[in-house]
């Protein structure tokens, strides 16, 4: 399909080209566009229905939707900005640079620059930001058949019509009904006799994240967005949460990697750029694993009585390392799944030292094993080894698991606490652990 587009580009059969594209998904077609040259693709967009021109637009990456605002003229771009739901449309205009946001709006519908303004007040990642005002609204005192000619006559400008919101005269929520339920209701039914009551709401405020939590412990496609006085003034859809789910899951992988998190794909992201957002973090660490080389020059004396100890610290470094990480990830996804609280912090570590004795045991038996057999050390020699593998371990799950659920109680995200960050203070505790030991059963 590539060839034939870029075919009928260069032969300038765009009647063809409109109406073969135009027979194909809006989402399989914005697959294709990131095939296809920015110039190639403002063409496209400018021989296409508005409508199907917008509904494409909104599946695209945001930095190709600023490519193409930038390419197409004022009033080109205030035509895909009106036929754009209004929360794909807010996204946008933050990302969009001021100068080329106030001459788009200059061009735009008052209905378009009212709904975008509203939206772009609320604070980044809120419930308010990412609603969108397009939604079915009715009165309780009106029948089924007066609702169902109002989904009729808005319903192709909404984002959705599966759920009609029933409002008072001050915009307060009463209730919902389902299209389904109006379909299999009597025309001359009164809306307020069959409306769902027992609503549940979010706010414009609550955090994204939460959002997607509520989505998912109650399975709903859509959720109604109210202000501090119950006024309905957006709704959520599912298809907004899956994109909020694919962000948040982003942002903690990047920050468990010690990463400042981007809204940018990696291969569209400079050399600059990547640096920026990775060097902080490995100067923190670097800077802190600074203590681990002082815990070595304090224990000097010791490795130069017993070289031979030097050649385990890699192994309970990296042992320390990667146990500390297993509970801290597992515990992240707890909590980001709403599984796990800070009130079960105790129930947690008696859990995970339970564990951490299990696994230090089995792995310091495997050790046993290799020192006597491979290594042919000696008995105090594998017994300070062993010993502080068991310790380690058991220190590592506390940490691994502890540290996330006190960085969330203190109002940070618990993904900082999260691999490289563990791993560094388990690397000072199993070097404290081994020369203490060492210290207490070779006497020196």
């Amino acid at each position: 399909m590539l060839q034939r587009i870029n075919e009928l580009i260069e032969s300038k059969q765009y009647a063809t080209l409109r109406q073969e594209i135009s027979e194909m998904n809006t989402a399989d077609i914005a697959a294709l566009f990131e095939e296809i040259s920015s110039e190639e693709v403002v063409k496209i967009f400018r021989i296409l229905p508005k409508a199907m021109a917008a509904d494409i637009f909104s599946y695209l990456p945001i930095e190709d939707e600023q490519a193409i605002i930038r390419s197409l003229t004022d009033h080109e771009a205030a035509s895909i900005i009106d036929n754009l739901y209004a929360d794909d449309a807010a996204d946008l205009m933050e990302e969009m640079p001021a100068s080329v946001v106030k001459k788009i709006l200059a061009q735009a519908s008052p209905e378009t620059r009212r709904d975008i303004n509203h939206l772009l007040k609320y604070p980044e990642d809120s419930a308010g930001s990412v609603m969108t005002v397009e939604f079915i609204d009715i009165k309780e005192n009106q029948t089924v058949d007066d609702a169902i000619r109002i989904i009729r006559a808005e319903g192709i400008d909404k984002e959705t019509i599966d759920v009609c919101y029933v409002l008072s005269p001050s915009r307060k929520l009463l209730g919902t009904v389902s299209l389904r339920r109006l379909l299999l209701s009597q025309p001359d039914e009164i809306i307020g006799n069959i409306m769902h009551e027992n609503l549940i709401t979010i706010t414009t405020l609550t955090d994204q994240e939460e959002v997607a939590h509520i989505f998912q412990k109650y399975d709903f496609t859509t959720m109604p967005v109210v202000d501090s006085e119950n006024r309905l003034v957006g709704i959520i859809t599912v298809d907004d949460v899956v994109d909020i789910i694919e962000q948040e899951a982003t942002e903690d992988i990047e920050m468990m990697a010690a990463i400042t998190p981007t809204d940018k794909p990696y291969m569209k992201t400079t050399v600059i750029e990547t640096w920026k957002k990775r060097i902080p973090w490995l100067l923190l660490l670097m800077i802190s694993a600074a203590f681990t080389g002082k815990i070595i020059q304090v224990y000097e004396n010791a490795l130069a009585a017993y070289v031979v100890l030097t050649s385990f610290i890699p192994m309970f470094m990296d042992t320390g390392g990667n146990a500390g990480g297993q509970a801290s990830v597992t515990i992240i996804r707890g909590i980001s799944l709403g599984e796990i609280e800070f009130r079960d912090i105790f129930r947690i570590m008696w859990k995970e030292m339970r564990v951490g004795i299990l696994v230090g045991i089995t792995l310091a038996a495997a050790n046993f094993v290799k020192l006597m057999v491979f290594d042919r050390v000696t008995i105090p020699i594998a017994m300070v080894v062993c010993l502080t593998l068991i310790v380690t371990v058991i220190f590592a799950k506390l940490v691994g698991c502890s540290l996330p659920l006190l960085a969330k109680k203190i109002g940070f995200d618990p993904a900082v606490m999260a691999s490289p960050f563990i791993t560094t203070i388990v690397d000072a505790l199993s070097l404290i652990i081994y020369f203490r030991i060492a210290t207490m059963l070779l006497g020196i």
